[in-house]
């Protein structure tokens, strides 16, 4: 396969940058996320990018070269060697587009070069074909995790790029073998209205056999995303935004009725990314769900087991003296722990959560923000007496 590294930008361009899209290391739910080549043009109107400021940027574009990149995350405070799970740009890029995909080998290359054995995860609805799965193949120690981006949304409007790149490279890639990445069909943004009839619900359970597992999630719907939907006229999915993603209870319900219909050989379909990805692997879920039991009712009695043996309930004292590794969490305070979950208070921001949550495999609550149960972490709206 020939080079084709995109263009780096001089540094006078990488200031000018919004302050967010400046900083290439950033903690995410799903792992700590490198993103040093941004700029995309697959247009898909719900895209994450509206919120860093980088709609805009449909030519990727790298902030500094790969061997850099990498250093940063390495030596980044929230990154612990073989437990820290990490994304390879999934903010603003596809790690596939032409171009893009040299940048990303370097740095899985480069970390599976340091022996790191950590998850690394790779979101994609581009191209992938039998030479990156060969490559992907060559590593050695990092536990790769290919996602493919699936919606089945067939409005141009809102994704100009057709779903079905994204089967065909799922299916092509999880038929290579044997193989040690694994594959994950990751069905979103689930729209009521736009991609939810009985026939996407239908074909998206018959392509789910296509991968090692499922995954579905809703729609993020922020304030800069609606406002792009108002301006360029797109019809609005919801009436309010939200911080979290946006799954209506009784979208929720339809899902789990059409893929219970599946014959029970089936992969296993989940909630979250972190149980499929985990279970992929064969491994216990590294954001510790298993405390929230409505979420694991639909998980593999195996699964299920492998989770319980590796729950551990960690103590205020705990989570105060990993928290104190942090200047930026020296104001947490622990509210309780119980066997669902850490309730704290007083962080700045998600990015500490999410390291004390994979630091203890087990799941961290921000009191300013609830996890309601039964919404799974998710938004309100459509459940109980929300609008939407």
């Amino acid at each position: 396969m020939s080079s084709a590294f995109v263009p780096l930008l001089p540094r006078e361009a990488v200031a000018a940058l919004p302050e967010r899209a400046r900083a290439v290391v950033e903690y995410r739910k799903s792992g700590l996320s490198l993103n040093h080549v941004q700029g995309c043009p697959l247009g898909c109107a719900y895209c994450i990018r509206h919120t860093y400021g980088l709609w805009d940027a449909h030519r990727p574009r790298a902030l500094m070269n790969d061997g850099e990149a990498v250093e940063q995350l390495v030596s980044h405070r929230y990154f612990r060697p073989h437990d820290t799970p990490v994304q390879v740009f999934n903010r603003a890029t596809d790690p596939f587009l032409p171009g893009v995909r040299d940048h990303l080998f370097a740095v899985l290359e480069d970390l599976d070069g340091r022996g790191l054995t950590n998850h690394v995860l790779v979101i994609t609805r581009a191209h992938v074909d039998v030479r990156d799965c060969e490559r992907l193949n060559a590593l050695k120690n990092v536990k790769v995790t290919l996602l493919f981006t699936y919606s089945g949304i067939y409005d141009k409007r809102i994704e100009p790029h057709p779903s079905g790149i994204a089967v065909r490279s799922m299916r092509l890639a999880t038929a290579h073998g044997p193989r040690r990445y694994r594959t994950v069909f990751y069905w979103r943004p689930l729209v009521p209205g736009l991609n939810d009839t009985a026939a996407h619900l239908a074909r998206a359970a018959s392509l789910s056999k296509w991968a090692d597992a499922t995954v579905f999630t809703g729609l993020f719907y922020r304030d800069e995303i609606a406002d792009y939907y108002r301006a360029n006229g797109l019809p609005e999915p919801y009436q309010e935004t939200a911080r979290r993603k946006i799954v209506p209870e009784t979208l929720e319900e339809r899902i789990l009725a059409a893929f219970a219909r599946r014959p029970s050989n089936a992969p296993p379909l989940f909630r979250k990314t972190s149980c499929a990805v985990s279970y992929a692997h064969g491994l216990p879920d590294y954001n510790g769900h298993y405390g929230i039991n409505e979420l694991c009712d639909i998980c593999p009695a195996a699964q299920l087991d492998l989770c319980a043996q590796a729950h551990r309930m960690p103590t205020a004292r705990q989570l105060q003296e990993a928290a104190g590794a942090l200047p930026e969490a020296a104001g947490m305070r622990v509210i309780e722990v119980t066997e669902r979950a850490a309730q704290v208070e007083g962080l700045p921001s998600e990015q500490p959560r999410y390291y004390l949550q994979h630091w203890f495999g087990f799941q961290i609550h921000d009191a300013a923000h609830p996890h309601r149960q039964q919404r799974h972490g998710r938004a309100e709206i459509g459940w109980g007496n929300t609008n939407g």
